[in-house]
């Protein structure tokens, strides 16, 4: 993978779409190589900001407050929606191909392919819009009808057909999209229940070179992971071995999640001891732990109540995100911090050291606390109490620095 070219078709795409089409148009390539090197990042846009958004930010319902879909749910709709998104570029593509006959268009499923996959492009850069408020929503949808427009200028030049066709031919395969977005909402919603212009340093260059701590950094050294990762997953299905290309799928995900590779949650019984007997003067009522796998993937999740009879309670969810865990590193530098009021409470987030704290909290004496445990656990305390430290105090009762030190258990070598 070039990330340089990825950035750059990105950027001419989304500038100087006239110009680039024919460009396009005349360059050979493979479904293979059209994934590799530009669907699988800009594609995975919208499912990564989603998730730090819905589980990390959290949305504002109007009357009802701030809502957040638990960690859990939250990566595994994300995985869903990442891989229905990428099915999503193919099947237009065919639908594109299939419905060229009808516009006096030429077939080719390779040139449907590579519309479908660099019309999107608008849509997908404007879902990095997803965690700003208010204005996000309608970033999100000048993306989507500027990838619209793309379509309409790509589909004479990729698909041969006449100029004039071309509105008709756009809106056939728009509404197709839309339904198949529909279903993608639906599926992702029922599981969890719930920028352009960029020009020169050239990134990867050898003249320019950036600090391997600094975010671009950090992209530049995900994107050699990210390409390593697929030639494994390339020769892992060449060798026809079920168990080696299971792995290397596992570590495919979890390389592109930014977790460098494959990463084993733990057991149960490594992250059950972190399940105190009591909690802010509460004996335990209840406790679950479970590690459940999807798609290579591994999460492992401790819940736990905290009861006293007929008074208050306290819920504990311990979270290992396994392969996911290059989420919350990346929540550690883009997550927003600051804090909001209102007549009914506060919410705010902000970084404790090397964690990053979500506090909320309602003047009817309901909250939650909720830490982020090196760049891998989650640890989050809910319920009733006094203040919202005596949450932050209950929190703190749960061995963090134990459960810190446990962040490369499970950690397979990139080597």
């Amino acid at each position: 993978m070039d990330l340089n070219k990825l950035l750059e078709r990105a950027k001419a795409i989304l500038l100087t779409p006239r110009t680039e089409w024919p460009v396009i148009e005349k360059e050979p390539t493979t479904t293979a190589d059209l994934y590799r090197n530009y669907v699988v990042v800009l594609a995975a846009i919208p499912a990564v900001f989603g998730f730090i958004k819905g589980s990390l930010i959290g949305i504002q319902v109007p009357l009802l407050g701030m809502m957040r879909v638990g960690v859990g749910a939250g990566l595994a709709g994300m995985v869903v929606h990442y891989a229905l998104n990428l099915v999503q570029v193919y099947l237009i593509a065919l639908i594109v191909d299939n419905l060229a006959p009808t516009f006096s268009g030429q077939r080719s499923m390779p040139q449907a392919l590579k519309l479908s996959a660099y019309a999107f492009t608008a849509a997908w850069v404007a879902a990095l819009a997803q965690i700003l408020p208010w204005i996000g929503p309608l970033v999100g949808l000048l993306g989507a009808a500027y990838s619209i427009y793309l379509f309409y200028l790509g589909i004479p030049v990729m698909m041969k057909c006449p100029p004039e066709r071309a509105g008709a031919y756009t809106a056939v395969t728009v509404i197709v999209a839309i339904v198949l977005s529909l279903l993608i909402g639906l599926l992702v919603g029922g599981l969890t229940g719930g920028t352009g212009g960029m020009t020169s340093p050239q990134v990867g260059s050898s003249n320019v070179q950036f600090d391997k701590s600094s975010p671009m950094g950090k992209l530049e050294a995900w994107s050699k992971q990210v390409d390593a990762a697929s030639k494994k997953m390339e020769d892992a299905q060449k060798s026809g071995d079920a168990a080696k290309e299971s792995e290397a799928v596992g570590a495919m995900i979890g390389t592109a999640l930014g977790s460098g590779g494959k990463v084993d949650a733990l057991a149960p019984d490594r992250l059950k001891p972190f399940v105190p007997n009591s909690l802010g003067g509460l004996p335990r009522t209840s406790m679950s732990v479970e590690r459940n796998a999807a798609m290579g993937m591994q999460i492992a999740e401790a819940q736990a109540t905290f009861a006293s009879s007929g008074g208050p309670s306290l819920d504990l969810q311990i979270t290992d995100t396994g392969s996911a865990k290059g989420l919350l590193a990346l929540a550690g530098w883009a997550a927003p911090q600051g804090e909001k009021e209102t007549a009914t409470g506060f919410s705010k987030t902000y970084k404790d050291g090397d964690r990053v704290v979500t506090e909320e909290w309602e003047n009817s004496g309901h909250g939650a606390y909720a830490v982020i445990v090196g760049e891998r656990f989650t640890v989050k305390v809910s319920g009733n109490a006094k203040s919202i430290d005596d949450l932050k105090r209950a929190a703190n009762e749960i061995d963090l620095s134990g459960l810190e030190g446990l962040k490369d258990v499970g950690v397979a070598s990139t080597d």
